[in-house]
């Protein structure tokens, strides 16, 4: 997944996260969504879907349960679950730019005394992080639910009814 505009690749562990968590918020009140109903609605491999579920219980974001109807919760409402709570439980919340102070090496070389502020590039890197991060804070799961259309909420919820 490409975060247009920053260049920044995604795992496509935050694709399948984000779609999933948006899925088991629509699970009806005190239902838990199988790891397989999640694999088998997107068609996905369910043992590397595990791993990212699991990073997200350790996050605070689902709950898991045991048992023959055992599966995933969210751990809070999805007004209080961020698009960056998911980014950041399966990327982590390390910067994607790591300045390495090449001004400072070479023909071009900058004398450290005038490198006491960071560079216009890691300046503008760091601005463009926390915008992205801003953006991210600001949607919510239960936005990410919303911006699905209704028809294919209402059939999705009919399934997780059902227990498929």
């Amino acid at each position: 997944m490409k975060c247009y505009g920053f260049g920044m690749k995604l795992s496509q562990g935050v694709e399948w996260m984000l779609h999933s968590v948006a899925v088991i918020a629509q699970a009806p009140a005190g239902t838990a969504v199988a790891r397989r109903v999640l694999a088998e609605n997107y068609d996905l491999p369910e043992a590397y879907l595990a791993k990212h579920l699991k990073a997200l219980v350790r996050a605070g974001v689902l709950v898991a349960t045991t048992g023959p109807t055992g599966g995933f919760r969210l751990a809070r409402d999805p007004a209080g679950i961020t698009a960056l709570d998911i980014v950041e439980a399966i990327e982590g919340s390390a910067p994607p730019f790591t300045c390495q102070e090449i001004r400072q090496r070479g023909l071009a070389a900058t004398p450290p005394e005038l490198c006491r502020r960071p560079c216009g590039v890691a300046a503008v890197m760091d601005r463009a992080h926390q915008a992205w991060r801003s953006t991210l804070q600001e949607v919510t799961v239960a936005d990410l639910v919303k911006l699905t259309p209704k028809p294919l909420r209402d059939q999705l919820v009919a399934r997780l009814s059902s227990g498929r």
